[in-house]
């Protein structure tokens, strides 16, 4: 029983090895793995690749987010899942290959022309014929015409026997044609396997791999790049890469950044790029036109210099490496900032920074924040086709400038408005961190601009989210073209002296001598007014509002009865506009201006200063950081890549396109004719039975046919029946 069982041991090995390659080398096996292929493109399609965790938090929320990142699937093509596959597929296409390559080399070898006479009776395409010489002639002379047509052709003599006698020697022609037929298939198969290989080479195997095996690992830290120990650096001689580096004007780079799933690689270059001169090209809407960048790559072994000039799609290539114009970016510039306050503790400062550079830390009353400086953009062009839905009526805190336009393709009532484009000025954007770690981005434009109502604004931009929009708060610009008229206006509110004065003022001009009597009414109303404007006092003690013109939306909800509060309210909102005119100009008498005259472009500027002073409430910050110079300094964000798999990949193509080709356009034939001598004829004549095979039969085949029976057996065409 033993003996038994050690024998079933033994050949239980061989038949799992034959299995496994037959499952691994099936058509079955290959379509699968191609299948599970097609759904992780279209998922790394579809699906943001290498984004932050919180973009995939804040779009599909934690539960996906962590699948997503479990899953790999927000870096589909590096996976080692992805890489596993694409390893598989390569065995099963290579085993496929070498188990049916053999026996299609030894099938374009042979001409079959041991076919038995009497088969060929059984072909769908076959003829019969008398010809006038003997088989011998007639053989070599069909031989010659198909040899002539492009066919291979192999003669055969062997005894004929007409039922049990002999009679002679007989002649079988076999000729074949289009064997390129079956060079397509190993050439298509091929194909498969080189571009995987190639895929293989140049995505992340070779860069894991020495994470695995070269005891190398992913940086996850933050500082400068020199500081970076060796073991997150791979050396100038790794066979493949793919990665970013930022170049500044009037600087050189070296190593390059190459992104992975938890973390980031640093790769050695064997030369420096130094940024000579960065060109950058604006179409009318504002979206870069062209950008090239003139450089000098230093070699680092030999010191040579060369010139290059890098554009979009036209890449530089230097010892394998090719440069590509990838993006541009900030590479560093200058700025200045004035803090402007936006609550009534903050004070005005200075400081100086530099954009990606180190962050400021800013105290400012009892906020402890974090200035970090995000983004310098010199020209924003922007649309303002839709100007007037911008009035000094809207609501500030909704406004946004880039309005999208709605698209009703085929619709009979769709209009299409003309684009008014703007170049509106220089624009920085910073973020501000408090001491929870929590980040808001603001974006502030340097210069006022005139939204088409006459009264020129600086735009004050801010976000909670990265993919939200930002949402402008409108600040006049006095005659000045400065924020000075709003600061001083907004400070002289906020004091119980200015507020009493203004009033004062209003009910000397308000008030009818001969009805004394209404100038309590109007002080009681006026100072209740402004002191809830001003955030001073609350309509309720639970109110929400801390004051502008909600707080006096949640006073007349509690104290005016439903059915009086329009007439009350337009009441209230006259006595309030005429008193803040007063605290205005007694804002400019204490800066020693002279006071403005109640007309129309000055009751522009108070409506507009009065919108933002009540929407400043709910600015999320005690001060808007406004730039007032800056030196702008462009950089170069270039692609370098090493990929020797890049030729395997372009070999497979055209490997790919060869042997699609031939497999669709290419008909593999073979022709048999038996050439017989005839029983009783003495004048040497001959019997020919002709058979014809193609792999693929269409109406050319037929032709072909019927021209062959023409040319060889001397038989009348016949045309072939169509459907």
């Amino acid at each position: 029983m033993s003996v038994s069982t050690h024998g079933l041991r033994v050949h239980r090995g061989p038949q799992m090895l034959r299995a496994a390659v037959e499952l691994l080398s099936s058509m079955r096996f290959a379509i699968a793995l191609l299948t599970v292929i097609c759904i992780a493109s279209i998922i790394g399609t579809v699906l943001k690749q290498h984004e932050p965790i919180n973009n995939y938090i804040n779009q599909f929320g934690p539960f996906w987010a962590e699948l997503f990142r479990a899953a790999r699937l927000d870096t589909v093509y590096s996976a080692w899942w992805f890489m596993l596959i694409l390893l598989f597929l390569v065995i099963s296409t290579s085993l496929c290959v070498a188990r049916n390559t053999p026996r299609i080399l030894v099938d374009l070898k042979t001409f079959k022309e041991d076919i038995r006479a009497q088969s060929l009776k059984a072909f769908g395409q076959r003829a019969e014929s008398r010809l006038g010489e003997t088989p011998e002639a007639a053989a070599r002379r069909i031989g010659q015409l198909l040899a002539s047509g492009g066919w291979k052709v192999k003669l055969q003599q062997r005894e004929a026997t007409h039922g049990s006698r002999p009679t002679g020697a007989g002649w079988m022609v076999a000729a074949r044609a289009g064997g390129a037929h079956k060079l397509g298939y190993i050439a298509a198969h091929s194909a498969i396997v080189l571009v995987c290989i190639g895929g293989l080479l140049d995505g992340d195997l070779i860069v894991r791999a020495q994470t695995w095996f070269n005891g190398k690992s992913v940086f996850t830290g933050g500082g400068m790049i020199a500081d970076v120990a060796p073991e997150h650096r791979l050396s100038a001689s790794n066979p493949t890469f793919r990665g970013n580096i930022l170049v500044p004007e009037g600087g050189q780079g070296s190593v390059a950044i190459l992104n992975q799933a938890d973390g980031v690689l640093l790769q050695e270059l064997p030369f420096s790029i130094e940024l000579k001169k960065f060109i950058v090209d604006y179409y009318s809407t504002g979206m870069p036109k062209l950008f090239a960048s003139e450089v000098v790559l230093h070699d680092r072994e030999t010191g040579e210099q060369v010139p290059a000039r890098i554009e979009v799609n036209h890449p530089a290539s230097y010892k394998g490496v090719e440069i590509y114009q990838s993006s541009f970016d900030d590479g560093g510039s200058k700025v200045k900032l004035k803090a402007v306050p936006m609550a009534a503790a903050a004070k005005p400062f200075e400081v100086e920074g530099i954009i990606g550079g180190p962050s400021t830390e800013i105290t400012n009353g009892k906020d402890k924040l974090t200035l970090e400086y995000a983004a310098l953009r010199v020209i924003n062009v922007e649309n303002f086709a839709d100007a007037g839905a911008m009035s000094s009526g809207a609501d500030v805190r909704k406004v946004d400038l880039r309005h999208d336009i709605e698209s009703r393709l085929g619709a009979a009532n769709k209009v299409n408005k003309p684009k008014v484009l703007r170049n509106i000025g220089p624009s920085i954007g910073y973020k501000l961190r408090d001491a929870a770690g929590q980040a808001r981005e603001y974006q502030n434009y340097m210069v006022p601009v005139d939204t088409g109502d006459g009264q020129p604004v600086f735009l004050l931009g801010m976000r909670e989210k990265p993919e939200d929009p930002f949402r402008y708060l409108r600040v006049p610009a006095d005659e000045q073209g400065s924020m000075d008229g709003f600061v001083r206006m907004r400070a002289a509110l906020a004091d119980p002296d200015i507020r009493a004065r203004a009033i004062e003022r209003y009910i000397a001009k308000a008030t009818d001598p001969k009805r004394p009597e209404m100038a309590e009414q109007l002080r009681v109303s006026a100072t209740r007014a402004l002191a809830l404007f001003s955030g001073s006092e609350r309509a309720r003690p639970d109110a929400t509002a801390l004051g502008g013109w909600q707080a006096i939306a949640e006073f007349m909800e509690v104290n005016v009865p439903e059915a009086e509060r329009e007439r009350a309210g337009g009441v209230l909102v006259r006595i309030l506009n005429d008193v803040l005119f007063e605290v205005l100009n007694l804002s400019r008498e204490g800066a020693g201006l002279a006071v403005l005259p109640n007309d129309e472009k000055s009751q522009a500027y108070l409506t507009q200063a009065v919108l933002a002073i009540s929407d400043a409430h709910f600015y999320p910050a005690p001060v808007a950081m406004m730039m007032t110079d800056f030196t702008q300094v462009q950089a170069s964000v270039f692609q370098v890549a090493r990929a020797p798999g890049k030729n395997v990949v372009y070999l497979g193509c055209l490997l790919l396109i060869i042997g699609i080709f031939a497999m669709l356009y290419v008909r593999e034939r073979r022709l048999w004719v038996w050439l017989t001598p005839e029983g009783n004829a003495a004048d040497g004549a001959t019997t020919a039975t002709m058979a014809f095979s193609v792999n693929r039969k269409a109406m050319d085949s037929d032709r072909e046919f019927e021209h062959l029976k023409h040319k060889l057996l001397a038989l009348k065409k016949t045309e072939p029946e169509t459907t």
